[in-house]
């Protein structure tokens, strides 16, 4: 007999006891003698035995496992930004450490019988004990379902609510405000914005506090200078071409993400124009290349593995019975403005 065919039946005989008496000595029952319970923990050891997981599950009702989805944007289905990375880091550490395993769902084209957008459906039937959501829209239907079910839920930079469910985020109105204030600080009175995806909440804030920051600074808010993206590098060259063709274009733009922002370095170096001498520009994030850029890129840094240390922690707290009306349902990390060579004229304000 083989350390990998031990069952449990087996590992009962060996014993001298019960299948049962071996289950609930496994899974911590108090009504098995403590002798016992050294005796079958100490062979199981030894054997390397491994309960199967189903049957796990169906005895402790609970399968140590979270559902993770996330949708980076249409005509980007890989995990492609570094955002979703760095976040993804911090889930895995905390709750590999509390010993779960994270289920990555596929967001497009799910098992048969699930629907395109049955969250709710895809978790009960791999009977994960959380989810963890990123990139969906708040106002997709079947979130909120998942969001008002019994499932603990937290979600990064979706706007939850429900008695189960939280959600994290880094403080988009201070960033704007932040880059917003730099700029001006720099001499730039015609500033813009790249916006990203309005049916995300990161991109709606960043527009809120962005015109909010240029409103309350006494600069004029013009539509023109607001022009759209969806996060990638593709859509920053093709907004900032747009910006830079205007009769009057800016001498400035704050970027929703430093993705787009690097887009939007592209496509002003290429006109023939200089950053930041002709153009100054900012993102959002701080992904580990805004430092490697030429120029380096001002950036608004969130703290990306922190949010997803953040999220992990809410769920844990969550998936506790007896957590229910004691967790926030909304936490806010600040972010911090991060200068380098994209705005500054003083180098002695340069951040490596």
């Amino acid at each position: 007999m083989t350390k990998n065919s031990v069952t449990i039946r087996e590992l009962a005989r060996l014993s001298g006891v019960s299948v049962g008496t071996v289950s609930r000595a496994l899974n911590g029952y108090p009504d098995v003698r403590q002798d016992t319970r050294e005796r079958i923990v100490r062979l199981a050891e030894e054997l390397d035995y491994t309960p199967q997981a189903a049957a796990r599950t169906l005895v402790t009702r609970r399968s140590h496992v979270v559902g993770i989805f996330l949708e980076t944007g249409q005509n980007h289905p890989d995990i492609q930004h570094p955002f979703f990375h760095e976040v993804l880091v911090g889930i895995k550490t905390r709750l590999g450490a509390a010993g779960y395993d994270l289920l990555l769902f596929a967001s497009e084209n799910p098992g048969n019988g699930y629907g395109t957008h049955s969250y709710l459906k895809r978790c009960n039937h791999h009977h994960v004990d959380g989810a963890v959501l990123m990139g969906l829209s708040a106002d997709d239907p079947e979130v909120d379902r998942l969001a008002r079910s019994s499932l603990p839920c937290v979600s990064v930079d979706v706007e939850f609510q429900g008695t189960h469910s939280s959600w994290v985020s880094s403080d988009s109105f201070q960033g704007a405000e932040l880059a917003v204030k730099h700029l001006q600080e720099c001499g730039h009175t015609r500033i813009a914005h790249i916006a990203g995806l309005l049916e995300t909440t990161p991109g709606r804030q960043r527009l809120a506090g962005f015109r909010r920051a240029i409103e309350s600074s006494g600069l004029g808010y013009f539509d023109e200078l607001v022009v759209y993206g969806d996060f990638y590098f593709e859509s920053g060259v093709a907004a900032m071409e747009k910006l830079l063709a205007l009769d009057g274009p800016p001498t400035a733009v704050f970027v929703a993400s430093d993705m787009m922002a690097m887009g939007a370095i592209r496509a002003i170096q290429a006109a023939g124009l200089s950053v930041p001498n002709d153009v100054a520009v900012v993102g959002f994030d701080d992904i580990a290349i805004a430092a490697m850029a030429t120029p380096s890129l001002t950036t608004v840094r969130q703290e990306k593995a922190r949010l997803g240390e953040l999220a992990a922690d809410t769920l844990l707290r969550q998936m506790e019975e007896d957590a229910n009306g004691t967790i926030d349902t909304s936490i806010t990390l600040p972010v911090t403005l991060v200068v380098r060579e994209s705005t500054a004229g003083d180098r002695s304000q340069l951040v490596k």
